[in-house]
């Protein structure tokens, strides 16, 4: 997804109350044009969480007969994008001359390196009609060597994602391993993605053996300790001992996290360890030094002034 305004949505932070979480974040909800997000990284408290750099909550967003996503090509640098669905479905193509419908269950995962430019709209059968769309898109900072690596595409088909019960909680590793599993998708620094659904009364105790952690809670409501954590906060967590979360009533999360990366310079859609390559990058882009997406070559969206 592209940050069409530079601005970051306005949000808030609290320090939490327990040894369990460190900070609370709490998204406000920004308006991208028919659809809304919950940005909870970056935040002006904390910039990342292990190598992600960028979270954002897509909607629930239902559109009309005739509506629906249509952002158009643009850039990205020193970065991979994952997208997840939960529901509804979006249109990927890139620069590579990929094309792939992203359906509920997915990962979608693009890896920038030295320069990629993608554009994520919807199809006119998916349009022509009222529609739903929820999902989670991420970030992930690429260590310094990979940074300036060849452009790669990589699609993982739901079947592809292992699933696992942890006393009868449900969940999906995504990226990473996490409680026996592993997941097929791509990483290079240690990365560490979850779903998870808890019924009302059920605990989880969270990884411990990584260098930073947080948690999502697209819906519902948990406690670790004496913190509440509410839907549509993201609670970054204390590691290195167990941490256990019980669900006050149903509640659908999402865990990340992974190896502490050192803090990278976010501009628009670049992303990178070296400032003086975003300023490359915005004139790379200004100038059409970037390459064209095959069938979708016409639009852009300018760079922000």
């Amino acid at each position: 997804m592209s940050v069409e305004n530079r601005s970051e949505p306005e949000s808030r932070a609290q320090a939490g109350s327990c040894d369990a979480i460190e900070l609370m974040i709490y998204p406000k909800e920004h308006d991208l044009g028919g659809f809304s997000v919950r940005r909870a990284l970056p935040n002006g408290h904390k910039r990342m969480i292990g190598p992600w750099v960028f979270f954002d909550h897509m909607g629930p967003a239902t559109f009309a007969a005739g509506e629906g996503i249509d952002v158009r090509p643009h850039p990205h640098i020193n970065l991979a994008t994952v997208t997840y669905l939960f529901e509804g479905e979006m249109l990927h193509r890139d620069s590579l001359g990929n094309e792939m419908v992203i359906l509920p269950g997915e990962i979608n995962l693009m890896v920038a390196g030295r320069g990629i430019v993608h554009s994520e709209r919807q199809r006119a059968e998916v349009k022509a009609k009222p529609h739903v769309l929820e999902g989670l898109q991420l970030w992930l900072a690429l260590p310094e060597q990979d940074e300036e690596m060849a452009p790669e595409f990589h699609h993982y088909s739901s079947e592809s994602i292992p699933q696992v019960e942890v006393d009868s909680v449900f969940m999906r590793v995504l990226i990473g391993t996490a409680y026996g599993v592993q997941s097929p998708v791509k990483t290079f620094a240690r990365t560490l993605y979850i779903e998870a659904r808890m019924k009302a009364g059920q605990r989880l105790v969270l990884p411990s053996d990584i260098d930073e952690l947080g948690l999502y809670v697209l819906e519902g409501e948990l406690m670790a300790k004496t913190d509440v954590i509410n839907q549509y906060a993201m609670a970054v967590l204390r590691t290195g001992h167990d941490i256990e979360v019980r669900a006050v009533r149903d509640t659908q999360l999402a865990i990340i996290g992974g190896e502490r990366l050192p803090a990278r310079h976010i501009w628009w859609n670049f992303v990178s360890s070296r400032q003086e390559r975003i300023e490359q990058a915005k004139q790379d882009w200004t100038s059409g030094v970037f390459p064209k997406i095959p069938g979708d070559a016409v639009e852009f969206i300018p760079l922000p002034e």
